[in-house]
């Protein structure tokens, strides 16, 4: 299974999944997750991010590792520590049991958020 990873932000709408032909028999998804997380500790998150990046194995020039310590270390919201902490096998493995599909590429973006959206704080009450 071949697939690619960025940890560039990824600006979407809609809830939709979309269909992309290449060809008459190549048909793509895309689909799209939105998760909301409540940081509970952002100085070991921003710790855990920080021990990834310096780690010997982490393929990063000396100047881009200075470069992803101070992007960490200035990002009070954590967005930029959790970034380090997925894996993009983490995000395939939503797939990886059906047979009928082969994942291609795997996006991460995240961002900082107001919380809950008001649907999922809907939901929360109702299952309470």
């Amino acid at each position: 299974m071949s697939s690619s990873f960025s940890k560039a932000p990824v600006l979407s709408s809609g809830s939709c999944p979309s269909i992309f032909a290449m060809s008459d028999n190549e048909k793509f998804l895309r689909l799209t997750v939105e998760l909301t997380v409540e940081v509970l500790d952002v100085d070991a998150l921003q710790a855990a991010a920080l021990a990834e990046i310096r780690h010997p194995d982490a393929d990063l020039t000396e100047e881009e590792r200075a470069e992803q310590v101070e992007l960490v270390n200035s990002d009070d919201t954590g967005a930029s520590a959790l970034q380090w902490l997925i894996e993009p096998d983490h995000v395939l493995q939503l797939v990886d049991h059906i047979d009928e599909i082969e994942p291609r590429e795997a996006v991460l973006g995240v961002e900082p958020s107001d919380g809950p959206s008001e649907e999922e704080e809907e939901e929360d009450h109702e299952h309470s």
